[in-house]
């Protein structure tokens, strides 16, 4: 954005404060830190601008590398470090900086920043809709990386016992002097709850870039967490306030966001589908599309009429290669929110309702943008509410890949009692994921436990 060069001032200037501020009793110096930490709203909305620091790289992977849609052969697995074979393996392993810990805290860090200065501007008639748009991006970004580092580092949601099962540091300041502790998985996602609905009273309905938070991403937030929660009314009364802002789908048999569905980049970034972006981060690189494969059933389970296995995948070797990110990029994955998932927690929500008929509704509105239009298309339809639940969910598996929602998904659908077993082969070594086992939490960085002296998952 036009602000970049300024963000980047800002931010080297608020380093130097940090480590003036840090080093003052070993120089003898005294830095006057009014001169430098950024105050006006224009520097505050330019810290949450910059993508490279909020949406760029910085979400999770790691659950990602652990689910079931990859899968790595052996022969290629032999060239990875050994902490990812350990990792493809599921077994605990020594990890350091950086990582998705580091990764995540980062715009956790500037998000808290920015609430900071913010109480030293003055909200007023004249800078209101400014102020409150800087406001709700800081909530946003928050409770967006506080859900994901849960999800993936807490156990499953379960009513009884989420109030002691440890989930991540609820880090509410950027003072880093204050020592960090793990908050239980329920107040983790009772946080990032209360921070989604308040962005939501803040934000505009529809931002003037992807990369900025709005109305409908939180709503879809808010949607996102309550379904991991298995609170499915409030999922479905979320998710349809925001497909009433933004309900775009793009038709894969001619739309102007498809570049071209046997191009190695199928979509345009910021497609219609897009309600707020953001792009994984490489992790391990066990979920890289060039490096990984994708699970030969799955692949199998997508029709001859179903454009997504041309739009989604292509031929590499022996194997098919995901391609299919939002991202506009062969080798980055999107990992933002996109209208297509929400048309799937509405419809799956539905369903658990007991509205069949609005389920399958939706379900059958998304997949007749993704089959060949040359053919007639014949709605699914649910005999029970079983049948329905059961149709979404792997609608769902074959529409959101490769977006690091498969994990919190196993981990939601097994503590309702699914029963998934994940299985993986090193060479004539099978290893085995049962549900709910506690390594769906996964492990915590080496470092951050030595530093803090956190226990470990």
């Amino acid at each position: 954005m036009d602000n970049n060069n300024k963000i980047i001032g800002i931010i080297a200037c608020f380093l130097i404060v940090v480590i003036m501020t840090g080093c003052k009793n070993f120089l003898g110096l005294k830095s006057d830190s009014k001169l430098l930490v950024p105050k006006s709203l224009n520097d505050i909305q330019g810290i949450l601008d910059d993508a490279g620091q909020m949406n760029i790289g910085k979400t999770p992977s790691f659950g990602e590398a652990s689910a079931d849609d990859i899968y790595i052969p052996t022969s290629n697995l032999n060239s990875y470090s050994e902490v990812a074979r350990d990792i493809y393996s599921w077994k605990k392993v020594d990890y350091r900086y950086p990582n998705d810990w580091s990764n995540a805290y980062l715009p956790i860090f500037n998000a808290n920043f920015c609430i900071e200065r913010l109480d030293e501007v003055a909200r007023d008639e004249g800078n209101a809709k400014a102020w409150d748009n800087a406001k709700g991006s800081a909530l946003f970004f928050r409770s967006f990386y506080f859900f994901l580092l849960t999800m993936q580092f807490g156990q499953g949601y379960n009513t009884s016992t989420s109030n002691s099962d440890l989930g991540v540091m609820l880090r509410m300041t950027s003072d880093f002097n204050i020592k960090s502790v793990r908050s239980p998985v329920s107040e983790c996602l009772e946080r990032a709850i209360a921070d989604a609905t308040e962005a939501a009273s803040l934000l505009p309905e529809i931002p003037i870039s992807a990369v900025r938070p709005s109305k409908a991403a939180a709503y879809a937030q808010l949607s996102r967490i309550y379904l991991y929660m298995r609170n499915y009314a409030a999922a479905l009364s979320y998710s349809d306030k925001c497909l009433k802002i933004k309900g775009d789908l793009m038709d894969y048999n001619n739309d102007a966001d498809i570049l071209g569905l046997d191009l190695a980049v199928t979509f345009k970034k910021f497609n219609k589908e897009t309600i707020f972006y953001a792009e994984m981060g490489t992790g391990f690189s066990l979920h890289t599309p060039s490096l990984s494969r994708i699970d030969t059933n799955l692949y199998s389970s997508y029709s001859v009429n179903d454009l997504r296995r041309r739009a989604f995948f292509k031929v590499n070797a022996s194997f098919q290669q995901f391609k299919g990110s939002y991202s506009s990029s062969a080798s980055t994955l999107f990992s933002g929110i996109a209208t297509d998932e929400v048309y799937l927690t509405r419809s799956e929500c539905r369903a658990m309702d007991g509205d069949l008929e609005g389920a399958m509704e939706d379900l059958n509105f998304l997949l007749k943008k993704r089959m060949k239009n040359s053919v007639s298309y014949v709605p699914l339809i649910a005999v029970n509410k079983s049948d329905a639940l059961r149709k979404i969910r792997f609608e769902r598996r074959k529409e959101l890949l490769m977006r690091n929602l498969r994990w919190p998904d196993l981990k939601r659908y097994n503590m309702e009692g699914a029963e998934i077993t994940l299985e993986r082969s090193v060479g004539a070594t099978k290893f085995f994921l049962f549900p709910n086992s506690s390594y769906y939490a996964l492990p915590l960085p080496t470092d951050i436990i030595e530093q803090t002296g956190i226990s470990q998952n």
